[in-house]
């Protein structure tokens, strides 16, 4: 789910994996070292604040060895802000293009911007290639060297569309639409199980898991969390799913997926927050679609209007007659 960039919201990577073959019986600190190109030094730290689970249990001890199997989830710290080099071949879906601002149709699969676990490759990287004057961002100060012109953000998982600023006036114009809640975001998911009611709230504060660091849970000290849903389908074979159409009001870490958690119907294919134990999707990839964006032009105030429809592999789970 994308995310507000506020000066608290957390700028690293969640690095989730079961551990491989190849992995296996080596020392946990050098798994992560290997897997995120950080030091020893910082694996260590990064162990010591509980930042690392094996199987949902935090792991503090540096010379414990991982084992093929495990479900390893590390809060990995942000790479230091540097040159991000463009990369023309990088896929790049551009559905609207306009002189202060692109819209693109992300692909599931495809990180927004550098990380942990991948520093290249990403989507900023190909939209350098495609309008390097995105870079007078960062030096202008409006924005991070690894992050320029980006307003809001998706999921590795999550598919659909993001706006991307392309001037400083864009860029200023679309974080305070973002920030005083005049863009509207609309998702399509489909969750597990039936959905009762027609619609619904989800009214629910987001701040990390006290339990497990790594991710994200519903509790009283977090950040104000609104997400709206009306059902859209439900589906009773071969499986008991239900179709939402969701808009979010504010746009926490992972918000969509918290909040459905919550209630009982955790995004279909969503391991974190959901059941591991049925695939209905590729790996790393959960059914949530940023179908529609609507915000106000920079310049001229004209409503701005995108839509995307569902890519294929989503499109497969729904039933036929199913009007979207």
């Amino acid at each position: 789910m994308n995310e507000d960039l506020g000066p608290d919201a957390f700028d690293g990577e969640v690095l989730d994996l079961i551990v491989p073959s190849t992995l296996h019986d080596i020392r946990i600190d050098r798994v992560l070292s290997m897997l995120t190109g950080l030091s020893r030094s910082e694996t260590s730290a990064m162990l010591a604040s509980g930042a690392v689970t094996l199987n949902d249990k935090v792991v503090a001890k540096a010379s414990l060895n991982v084992q093929e199997g495990q479900h390893l989830i590390a809060l990995v710290p942000a790479p230091e802000s540097g040159i991000i080099d463009a990369d023309a071949s990088v896929p790049i879906d551009v559905v609207l293009d306009d002189e202060d601002f692109c819209v693109v149709n992300k692909s599931p699969g495809q990180v927004v911007h550098p990380g942990a676990g991948q520093r290249t490759g990403t989507l900023v990287a190909g939209l350098l290639a495609r309008y390097p004057e995105m870079r007078e961002l960062s030096a202008e100060g409006l924005c991070d060297p690894l992050r320029p012109g980006i307003v809001h953000r998706l999921d590795k998982g999550t598919s659909g569309l993001l706006v991307v600023a392309k001037t400083p006036e864009g860029f200023l114009n679309l974080s305070a639409q973002l920030s005083e809640r005049t863009m509207h975001r609309t998702y399509l998911g489909m969750v597990e199980g039936h959905v009762a009611e027609d619609r619904g709230v989800v009214d629910a504060p987001i701040g990390r898991s006290a339990r497990t660091p790594t991710m994200m849970a519903v509790r009283a000290d977090g950040r104000p969390a609104r997400t709206s849903y009306e059902v859209v389908a439900r589906v009773a074979k071969p499986h008991t799913l239900t179709l939402l159409r969701l808009d979010l009001d504010t746009g926490r870490t992972h918000q969509i997926r918290v909040h459905m958690a919550t209630i009982g119907h955790p995004v279909v294919n969503d391991a974190r927050y959901g059941h591991r134990r049925e695939r209905r999707l590729a790996e790393d990839r959960f059914f949530l679609h940023s179908t529609r964006l609507a915000f106000d032009h920079p310049r001229n105030a004209a409503r701005v209007l995108v839509h995307a429809p569902l890519p294929e592999d989503l499109a497969a789970l729904v039933p036929e007659d199913v009007e979207l």
